[in-house]
């Protein structure tokens, strides 16, 4: 393990490679799993917050989905809220590119300048997972391994792009920039 400005960061965040390739796995992480991604407290107030703005961009099943159940759940086996599920599959915010791939529709609204808000972190920084114990404020950064992930994991190699690389831009965005310079910069120093 690793510590930067006191959170646990596996060893493998910064050893194993990862290039996300979503021409081989379609954006599966939004389908696949037992539990929506994910959302921090404040995330959970945001979306509601931004919902009517990012409706236009959600499928019709989604809609449907957060109608009926909400803008997020409690997951009694996770013992967290995160997104709502279509039929316990499926994320609600999911949508669709032409070519089939998965897309968040948080993402989309984003990208549309609808709102400010890009997606719940945990999606920003997969395959990093972060837990947290909120009595302590222990949080620690796992590199979640799934076999969906093959291609990326591949891809990464052949790249040779360290899982922290590759989610560089998450890693700021939820840290900042000082807490990924420090995380660099031990990952260097692990290296050699």
């Amino acid at each position: 393990m690793l510590v930067v400005q006191e959170k646990l960061i596996s060893i493998d965040v910064v050893k194993e490679q990862f290039l996300c390739q979503l021409d081989a796995c379609k954006g599966a992480c939004c389908w696949e799993g037992d539990f929506g991604a994910p959302l921090e407290k404040e995330e959970m107030e945001t979306l509601q917050n931004i919902y009517k703005d990012i409706k236009p961009f959600l499928r019709k099943e989604g809609i449907k989905a957060i109608e009926e159940q909400g803008l997020f759940v409690y997951f009694e086996d996770d013992e967290s809220y995160g997104t709502t599920l279509i039929n316990n599959a499926d994320c609600a915010y999911l949508t669709y590119e032409k070519n089939g791939t998965a897309k968040c529709g948080i993402e989309k609204a984003y990208e549309a300048g609808a709102t400010d808000f890009q997606k719940p972190i945990s999606c920003h920084l997969y395959p990093i997972r972060v837990t947290k114990n909120e009595d302590t404020g222990f949080e620690a950064l796992n590199y979640d391994r799934w076999d969906i992930c093959s291609a990326a994991c591949s891809a990464g190699k052949k790249a040779s792009l360290p899982v922290y690389k590759f989610l560089k831009n998450a890693i700021v965005r939820k840290y900042g920039e000082a807490f990924y310079e420090e995380l660099d910069a031990l990952a260097e120093w692990v290296s050699k």
